[in-house]
């Protein structure tokens, strides 16, 4: 049995997202950003630019000066599609094993200029807080759970410790602000956990397609197969899952196609954008266009 910390209570620890204007990170300045319209959906400034190719990262964890409202507008449903229609998709890496393919995909990210999400387990960040720290030195950090549990199997009481552990060990390894961005173990998401969720203050981020790299070749993945499937995702708004480790040993997949997968993204169009751009409030009004859209649960 793992020691577990002390329960951190929601208006002292995951709710405090919602009473920080900007939602920044440690260290980080407020920034505004001004509504861009046009087409079906609404983007941001910071999303039109990169499509545009001015392609670079937010600093880690700001967003629009309007974020709360935009945060509450995700609530209620699952996102597995950014609300555009745009030619633009967002990348995104779990972290809740091993590292072993952090300092590839942080490298090749820094060499592109691209930014990424970064969800990570409570227990990652306190065994590998070296990692978790360079990640939210240049990206968005999420929060996936403590101990990545089945969420439907255990209590309320369990789902919100979950949450909550989380986000003080990522606090605690990464001297960083998390993101209110959570991505349930497994995407085994019900109304009703998302609905906890969220009232914790939480939107439920999953994503478009999963490139499943995180099997490995022992589970009969190789770089062309999770290439194959990144490619799912280059839909308008896809959010793609990836992993920055994996179960066992041998390679990291993931990090190895990554440099195929960004060129395979661009070669078809689409432009790599922060997924934070979700938390711009002109990006709602386009939610309702796109919300039951992209809904393809990896396999």
């Amino acid at each position: 049995m793992r020691a577990r910390r002390g329960t951190v209570t929601a208006a002292a620890g995951v709710l405090s997202v919602l009473a920080l204007a900007g939602l920044m990170q440690a260290g980080d300045s407020p920034r505004t950003a001004t509504a861009t319209r046009g087409g079906h959906g609404a983007v941001s400034t910071d999303l039109a630019s990169e499509a545009g190719g001015a392609r670079r990262p937010r600093s880690p964890g700001t967003a629009p000066s309007d974020d709360t409202a935009a945060l509450k507008a995700l609530f209620g449903d699952e996102i597995r599609r950014m609300p555009t229609e745009k030619q633009v998709v967002a990348l995104t890496f779990n972290a809740a094993w091993n590292e072993a393919g952090v300092d590839s995909v942080l490298a090749e990210l820094r060499r592109r200029k691209l930014p990424a999400t970064f969800f990570l387990t409570g227990e990652f960040a306190e065994a590998h807080p070296a990692a978790a720290r360079a990640m939210a030195a240049e990206h968005g950090i999420g929060n996936h759970s403590y101990s990545h549990p089945q969420f439907a199997d255990i209590s309320e009481q369990e789902q919100a410790r979950e949450v909550q552990e989380a986000d003080a060990a990522i606090r605690a390894a990464t001297g960083a602000t998390p993101l209110p961005f959570f991505r349930f173990p497994y995407s085994a998401t019900t109304p009703q956990t998302i609905a906890a969720v969220n009232a914790l203050g939480y939107a439920d981020i999953e994503f478009t397609a999963d490139t499943n790299g995180y099997l490995g070749p022992d589970g009969g993945m190789t770089v062309e197969k999770a290439l194959d499937r990144a490619l799912d995702a280059a839909v308008p708004g896809g959010i793609l899952q990836m992993h920055v480790g994996n179960s066992g040993s041998g390679p990291v997949l993931d990090a190895d196609a990554l440099p195929q997968i960004i060129d395979a993204v661009e070669d078809r169009g689409y432009q790599i954008v922060d997924l934070r751009t979700l938390l711009d409030p002109a990006a709602q009004q386009s939610r309702r266009s796109t919300a039951g859209g992209g809904r393809h649960l990896s396999e």
